[in-house]
């Protein structure tokens, strides 16, 4: 579904992305690990469009997304649920939810998607007319993934979701992920700095440390792999 080769992106000179390849396969779950500054972040955002790359390519379903803007790569069902949740503090939750629905595949089913999505958060649907800015911090991310969704994509980007989440909530985050992944056999590509509980999750990962692949492979190799467990995981000396 997704092939990137070679990608390079740059900020005033700074390389933030350097010859970076990889591919997500259509039904997979695959995750991005790598400490702050590797450049998580910045991928997601050349996949969406919302930075420009300056090398490599990005190919989805066989056509090169290099001249798209954001709004076409989304027409083609991909979603980008950011970093930080990114939802609009003075709508309500429900106007929240149903801006995430102009992709004009997902218009005629807005009102069906909208109750999969209360179903699937179910404190939502309690606070469907409160304004956004007055939710929890774990309220605003099943937001913001709940408003990813109701695009209805093929392909869901999620950055960093347990970002400033406490461990209960992070776990109830991740454990709606994995259903929806289940349950709707969407194609994700998750970054995140939890690192196991991301690789638990996924069927292949790419580690990436100062803009570079580092490291790639199935989930069970990538959580048993030294380097790995040395830098992430506290293992060994």
């Amino acid at each position: 579904m997704l092939t990137i080769t070679g990608l390079g992106v740059s900020y005033e000179g700074l390389h933030a992305l350097t010859e970076v390849s990889l591919e997500v396969g259509e039904g997979e779950f695959v995750t991005i690990v790598g400490p702050n500054g590797a450049g998580k972040t910045t991928l997601l955002k050349a996949i969406s469009g919302s930075v420009t790359a300056q090398a490599g390519r990005i190919l989805y379903r066989g056509g090169d997304l290099g001249a798209l803007r954001p709004s076409d790569r989304a027409a083609l069902g991909i979603a980008h649920v950011p970093e930080g949740r990114r939802v609009f503090p003075s709508l309500t939750v429900r106007e929240n939810l149903e801006l995430g629905s102009y992709r004009r595949a997902a218009r005629a089913g807005r009102a069906s998607s909208l109750e999969e999505v209360l179903a699937l958060f179910p404190i939502l649907r309690e606070r469907h007319g409160q304004l956004a800015g007055s939710l929890s911090g774990g309220e605003q991310q099943m937001l913001a993934l709940g408003r990813g969704l109701m695009a209805r994509p093929d392909l869901l980007l999620l950055d960093e979701p347990s970002q400033g989440l406490g461990p209960r909530i992070v776990e109830q985050i991740f454990e709606t992920i994995d259903r929806i992944r289940r349950e709707r056999r969407l194609t994700i590509l998750l970054v995140e700095q939890r690192v196991v509980e991301a690789l638990e999750l996924c069927d292949r990962g790419y580690v990436l440390e100062t803009g570079r692949v580092v490291l790639a492979g199935a989930r069970d190799a990538l959580l048993a792999d030294a380097r790995v467990q040395r830098a992430y995981l506290g293992a060994g000396a």
